[in-house]
């Protein structure tokens, strides 16, 4: 049975996804879900310029396997925001915040009004394309639609708390490269261990739940311990690389050594 990232993650439960971009296809989705063990995945907007309508592939893809999904985004376009989601992706995700201020203008452009300033279209997939009433629909996608803020920058840090207290953001994402380039450090230096700390904190503090991408399997378990609720182990370029170096490595005899 599938299940919303805003299920599983009210239940407490490890959602495992993966990320998708630059081989986005039926396929690409297809052989996760057959992998198993996935619960859906995140379409890497910011860095590849994925289209409405390969928003709207991947979305139909993740339907047909049990899968959400929702989609990392820069929030630089108020309209993006909406087509993202009347594409069907089941979340947004905004990139590159810098304060609890710049969260909550992301929040207004994903919700419908009073809390938001979304604008009504029921043509798209939220609205079953206008087979939901225009009150029914404004309805479960201010309830059902995931709400994620990345925490990569100075500024998102030092308003960790503040950005978790909003009460329309759902999960606060620690995106470790940008955070440690922020911070001056590698990934795996104790400074930002202490923001990861601080901001598993400031979850605690609001009922908030956090994910991040690990740089390891260690690095993932020590999120994990932390109280990490969803962890993204791999995507789709990964996939690809190891599955190259594993059939490299399968037939080593066949390719040269130096």
């Amino acid at each position: 049975m599938a299940f919303r990232f805003k299920e599983l993650l009210a239940r407490d439960e490890l959602v495992r996804v993966f990320a998708l971009g630059r081989f986005l296809s039926p396929v690409t989705v297809d052989l996760f879900a057959l992998a198993g063990g996935f619960h859906g995945f995140w379409l890497d907007q910011e860095h590849v310029g994925l289209s409405y309508a390969e928003v709207q592939l991947a979305a139909v893809a993740a339907r047909a396997n049990g899968f959400d999904c929702f989609v990392r985004m820069a929030p630089t376009n108020y309209a993006e925001v909406t087509q993202n989601l009347e594409a069907g992706a089941g979340g947004v995700m905004a990139a590159q915040i810098v304060s609890a201020a710049h969260a909550e203008e992301f929040v207004t452009w994903a919700k419908f009004g009073p809390r938001g300033m979304r604008g009504v279209n029921t043509s798209g997939r939220d609205a079953w394309y206008t087979h939901r009433s225009q009150g029914e629909f404004t309805a479960a996608a201010n309830r059902d639609h995931l709400v994620a803020i990345q925490i990569e920058t100075l500024g998102a840090l030092a308003d960790a708390d503040a950005i978790a207290a909003n009460d329309a953001v759902d999960l606060l994402f620690v995106g470790p490269a940008d955070l440690s380039q922020a911070l001056g450090v590698q990934k795996d230096h104790p400074h930002v261990w202490e923001a990861y700390a601080k901001v598993a904190a400031a979850c605690r503090e609001h009922g908030k739940h956090w994910g991040t991408v690990p740089a390891d399997p260690a690095f993932a378990e020590r999120c994990v311990e932390m109280g990490c609720r969803m962890i993204s182990v791999t995507g789709d370029v990964l996939a690809v690389r190891l599955g190259v170096a594993a059939a490299k490595q399968a037939y080593q005899s066949l390719f040269p050594t130096d």
